[in-house]
């Protein structure tokens, strides 16, 4: 059964309107995996369990921090409305501290990596030589 030039031109419409949504998509923030991290740098867990609080909670953004000031101290405060219902709050050892340990579990991350690169015993990189000086080494017939 042959479709009429009018049925093609909506199915082709629809696809195209299906397509567009999806590249609007975004992923929302990975809230849940900070929960952990806020914690073990001195973030204090603060549950939205008034009406006044839920208000509050949702002028903030999502999984970001902001700075809030009290006096002459800064207080940092991380969003969750998403997992917990909740905001983490921190002062600014707190913060560093969680800036201390992403880039430590960044350099763990890192030194993993390393170790899996030599893992393979069996790799043979001669099937990718030989290579010049672009590469800043030489590799080839003279080994490496």
């Amino acid at each position: 059964m042959k479709s009429s030039p009018l049925a093609r031109a909506l199915s082709a419409g629809a696809l195209s309107v299906y397509a567009l949504l999806a590249a609007c998509q975004t992923n929302p923030p990975d809230v849940a995996g900070y929960e952990d991290k806020l914690a073990a740098a001195g973030f204090v867990k603060r549950i939205a369990n008034t009406p006044e609080r839920q208000s509050m909670l949702r002028r903030l953004p999502i999984g970001q921090f902001v700075i809030r000031q009290s006096g002459s101290t800064l207080h940092y405060v991380y969003a969750d409305p998403l997992v917990c219902g909740c905001l983490y709050l921190g002062t600014e050892q707190a913060f560093q501290q969680y800036l201390q340990n992403q880039r430590s579990a960044n350099l763990a991350s890192e030194e993993q990596l390393v170790a899996q690169m030599y893992e393979d015993a069996g790799w043979s990189w001669a099937a990718w030589g030989p290579w010049g000086s672009e590469m800043g080494f030489v590799y080839g017939p003279m080994g490496w």
